[in-house]
């Protein structure tokens, strides 16, 4: 029997309730939208009492089926104003799942000052202290924990940025090994965190298997049919030797790759930042370094890496699109080996590389450090960790930051900081960060696997993509699948259907997930609008609509009238 766990932080007390009724077709991001609605006020400080953070395994956790172990974490975002769910790979949810938990809630705040530690096993949750973590960094805190507790947890964990509330803050964590470090980077949820008090959470599943499911030969052999395609892609060899460094290139192609705080959408050192020069150096530099490493057990994408430095010690893991954007040329920054600081300096303090590429292409538009400056940026970052008055204006994010020192050019939709995508070149995406509850998120529907059949630089076509692309995220993040596992559900619909009705014995169609999907966006709209940051008063920066984006010259012309239409668009439910 699944239960919903809830961890009273202020009063210690620890209840766990059977799932019953709806809340049994509930899973990952759409049992956020259901709790924060049903329990949450819209206008409560995201950072005090009222709020909850919840942490969410998908439909599928807990089973064999690969890349099932995504985790949905989310609140009331202390960025957006709004609904946030940021989805994390790494061995936690898979583990939180096999424990027989739908969802771990943390309420209220303490009345005491001092960390403490969340620990969950098949004994029951209990509180343990975590004064011992104070100030320590993400790996530092991993490996005291492993060693506290035996290498074979699963570890969730906030680093200094979130113990001082910082809104750039994420939740941190690992794979098996220790190796990964991976984010629910989006929103400011380790702000949440470190404002419940809880320095980590550690989930011990020693003792448990994975779900068989209510038909195990057809669960088993539906899993199996949905591995071998997914494994039958011609883009697996691409995604485990490039990861989702592969589109850098294209993207500077596309003109949409964010250039010196999104002044340009192509960066002439280009070619030293490459998905292609990040295989090479890994290769060349052996020793730790690796290629096609899995984030969570059980995946067999592998797009994960291991980039080391020139003696072949691990620097970070991974480097990824996003954060070879943002912290790359977004900052003029050209090479690999800088942004592999940065980004390992963000993974460390417990900070959102996107939102902190953004940060640092302000600073650097602002004047007060040059684009390219790597030892400046790092300075920043540490600044941050140290939690000086200039690092502390730093770590709430680009809007913050980029109002502080009086930054015209502020890439940012409703508090959040503009991914890897420049919607002036990908226009599917400026659709998404504006209607989407999650404000800018790339995650939510990103649309630059398009770019191919719809023209990225006309409005034409792009309602349309985007509504269907923000239903099929919706789909994978309460199914807790990978975004990267969607190709066999795009070829077979009906085989998500499929594994939901051998896994639980429901009587589901793919209609009537897309029906749920669309239900949970709505219900996420509507906390948004009661929280006074509806999508109908959202836009793109202004500066996206007067500055024409070198090379191609264009601007964001959608309104805001016309974007409002995604939601008079009929859901197809043909296909995925």
């Amino acid at each position: 029997m699944m239960q919903i766990v809830r961890v009273n932080v202020r009063s210690g007390k620890i209840t766990e309730t059977p799932v019953a009724g709806e809340q049994a077709y509930y899973g990952g991001r759409q049992l956020i939208a259901k709790v924060l609605t049903q329990e949450v006020s819209p206008i409560c400080d995201p950072l005090g009492r009222y709020n909850k953070l919840i942490f969410a395994p998908g439909w599928l956790g807990g089973t064999v089926v690969t890349t099932s172990g995504r985790l949905s974490i989310g609140a009331k975002s202390p960025l957006t104003g709004g609904v946030k769910e940021s989805n994390v790979g790494g061995d936690a949810g898979q583990k939180l799942a096999r424990l027989g938990i739908r969802a771990l809630i943390l309420e209220d705040v303490p009345e005491e000052v001092g960390l403490r530690i969340v620990h969950v096993d098949r004994r029951g949750i209990r509180f343990a202290k975590g004064t011992h973590l104070s100030g320590h960094t993400v790996s530092e805190t991993f490996t005291i924990l492993r060693e506290q507790y035996g290498n074979s947890i699963g570890l969730l964990v906030i680093g200094p940025a979130g113990e001082m509330l910082m809104t750039a803050a994420g939740v941190a964590t690992t794979d098996r090994e220790g190796i990964q470090i991976r984010y629910a980077a989006r929103g400011g949820l380790g702000s949440v965190m470190g404002s419940k008090g809880i320095k980590a959470i550690v989930i011990d599943d020693a003792g448990t298997t994975n779900d068989a499911g209510h038909d195990p030969d057809r669960f088993k052999e539906t899993a199996k049919r949905f591995t071998d395609l997914l494994l039958a892609s011609p883009k697996i060899e691409g995604r485990r030797k490039y990861g989702t460094a592969g589109i850098v290139a294209k993207a500077n192609e596309l003109g949409l790759l964010p250039t010196r705080n999104f002044s340009a959408g192509s960066f002439e050192e280009i070619d030293s930042i490459t998905g292609a020069r990040l295989a090479e150096l890994i290769a060349e530099r052996g020793g730790e370094g690796r290629s096609g490493t899995a984030c969570m057990s059980g995946c067999v994408i592998r797009c994960s890496n291991v980039f080391p430095d020139a003696d072949g010690k691990r620097k970070v893991a991974s480097l990824q699109y996003e954060n070879i954007a943002l912290l790359g040329s977004n900052c003029g920054i050209g090479s690999l080996d800088g942004i592999a600081t940065l980004n390992a300096l963000c993974n460390e303090i417990g900070l959102d590389a996107i939102e902190m590429g953004g940060v640092l292409g302000v600073t650097m538009d602002a004047g007060l450090i040059p684009f390219g400056d790597v030892e400046g940026a790092a300075g920043f970052l540490r600044e941050i960790q140290d939690g000086t008055p200039l690092g502390r204006i730093l770590g709430q994010g680009v809007t913050f930051a980029g109002q502080a020192l009086g930054v015209r050019r502020i890439p940012a939709v409703n508090g959040q900081g503009i991914p890897g995508y420049d919607p002036r070149a990908l226009k599917g995406n400026g659709v998404t960060y504006v209607t989407s509850p999650m404000g800018a998120d790339h995650t939510a529907g990103n649309a630059f696997g398009t770019a191919g059949t719809i023209d990225p630089l006309a409005k034409k076509g792009q309602l349309e993509n985007s509504r269907g692309l923000q239903i099929r995220a919706m789909i994978l993040d309460m199914s807790g699948l990978c975004l990267f596992a969607r190709g066999p559900l795009v070829e077979s619909p009906g085989l998500l259907a499929d594994l939901l009705s051998a896994r639980f014995g429901w009587d589901i169609s793919f209609p009537k997930i897309v029906a749920m999907a669309v239900d949970t966006l709505e219900t996420e709209r509507a906390f948004n609008d009661r929280a006074g940051v509806s999508d109908r008063f959202a836009d793109v920066p202004e500066f996206m609509r007067v500055e024409p984006l070198p090379p191609h010259g264009t601007v964001y012309d959608l309104t805001n009238e016309e974007m409002q239409a995604i939601w008079k668009i009929e859901p197809e439910t043909s296909r995925f």
